[in-house]
């Protein structure tokens, strides 16, 4: 991580560095001085290349880590002996009575209660 964050600055201080080689030798306008490039073009062409290789590799980079994440390898191993929860044999149901199917005419029509 930390070379990706000097690779811009170090392509910039190596044009300052070399500036009249690639000026004489490197640059793409080098035969045409009237354009005033000194080298700006060749600085430009690695600066593009750099930050496509950089985004190259960040794409790599995602994708193997998506990757990874998928193909993850580590299987777990349940024991028995580690069940947080009570098993238990009889299960114990309530029904709440408001709950529960009721015919509301049973209220009113039913025989006189002594």
């Amino acid at each position: 991580m930390l070379v990706k964050a000097w690779v811009l600055p170090l392509l910039y201080l190596d044009f300052e560095i070399r500036r009249d080689y690639i000026v004489a030798n490197l640059c793409v306008n080098r035969d045409k001085p009237i354009l005033l490039c000194n080298g700006k073009c060749y600085l430009t062409k690695r600066v593009k290349d750099a930050r496509e290789k950089e985004e190259r590799q960040a794409e790599n980079d995602y994708l193997s880590h998506l990757l990874y994440q998928v193909m993850d390898n580590r299987t777990l191993v349940f024991n028995a002996l580690q069940n947080p929860f009570e098993l238990r044999s009889f299960v114990q149901y309530q029904f709440n009575p408001s709950l529960t199917a009721r015919n509301p005419a049973s209220d009113i029509f039913h025989p006189p209660l002594v």
